[in-house]
């Protein structure tokens, strides 16, 4: 499958991120522009759809948008790099957080290939 390797490259980029020392703010335009990157594949691969948070949500993640899956939940992938970036550890991996997400879409052999 497609997907593992698009979040493992992700995070190998945080990490290369990470690493060169600069902060939050000075790469901010670039770890939201991964967000977003992780957000599409979740809408392409996993059948998600980019969403409007509500106030709620949007108090809860600390972000405007994210994605709800085919079972109703919704995800935030732009703060979810945020915190790989911020706290690092390979709890807060991209690929971990793929991997444990509930409610993706099951796909089959034809429609990855």
């Amino acid at each position: 499958m497609a997907f593992p390797k698009a979040e493992r490259r992700v995070d190998f980029m945080v990490d290369g991120l990470r690493k060169g020392g600069a902060g939050r703010e000075q790469l901010s335009r670039t770890l939201f522009g991964l967000g977003a990157y992780v957000g599409e594949v979740l809408v392409r691969r996993a059948g998600a759809a980019w969403v409007d948070f509500d106030a709620e949500q949007r108090a809860y993640f600390r972000q405007s948008v994210g994605v709800r899956m085919p079972d109703g939940r919704v995800w935030n992938p732009l703060g979810k790099v945020l915190n790989c970036f911020e706290l690092g550890g390979p709890e807060e991996s991209v690929l971990l957080f793929y991997l444990t997400l509930h409610g993706r879409a099951r796909r089959t052999a034809e429609a990855t290939s």
